[in-house]
């Protein structure tokens, strides 16, 4: 695998380019791509991800949804935010881990992504977050949910982990899970 930082310049060119941004070469699946990477250089993406949302000659609009971010908002919106440390110290983390997934599933953080505005032809959904968010939502299950709702736009994951296109696997170290309808990107 070459250089994170020549990998990060080629993700650049790929999201402006017209095969991307329209799907093309895809078989007719959905235009879901994953940029799997190694966990450690999660500084590297964050920087590399405040750069590509800001840059104003990238000809393709970049939207970034914080999988985590969107994941407190949620919290937030729930008033839940303070209780959490409370009921996981009282009750435990397996307790509190199911109370969240029974109270915030895909269709909530669907309905924060959408609050962020409606996409247009030639932007560029990014997925970032994914490590973070974890266990609270997990990408495989955040993809299929979400491509019903915003097939017409290209999606990039930031991936901490390995996708082989058959299996996510995050960060490298979890047991993987299913999800075989992305591609991987350089």
């Amino acid at each position: 695998m070459s250089n994170i930082n020549e990998r990060l310049d080629k993700l650049r060119k790929l999201v402006q380019d017209e095969n991307f941004l329209e799907g093309k070469g895809l078989s007719n699946e959905v235009n879901i791509r994953i940029f799997c990477y190694d966990p450690a250089e999660e500084m590297k993406i964050k920087h590399f991800v405040k750069q590509i949302t800001t840059d104003q000659s990238i000809k393709s609009h970049i939207v970034e949804y914080d999988l985590y971010k969107i994941f407190m908002e949620i919290c937030a919106d729930l008033d839940i935010l303070d209780s959490i440390p409370d009921m996981e110290e009282s009750d435990g983390s397996e307790y509190t881990l199911e109370s969240i997934h029974s109270a915030i599933g895909e269709q909530e953080f669907i309905s924060k992504m959408k609050e962020y505005g409606e996409l247009k032809t030639g932007d560029v959904m990014l997925i970032t977050g994914v490590g973070d968010a974890f266990p609270f939502m997990r990408v495989h299950k955040m993809l299929e949910a979400v491509q019903p709702y915003f097939s017409a736009t290209p999606i990039l994951v930031m991936y901490p982990g390995t996708f082989d296109g058959n299996y996510v696997r995050l960060f490298d170290k979890l047991t993987p899970n299913p999800y075989y309808r992305a591609f991987n990107v350089v």
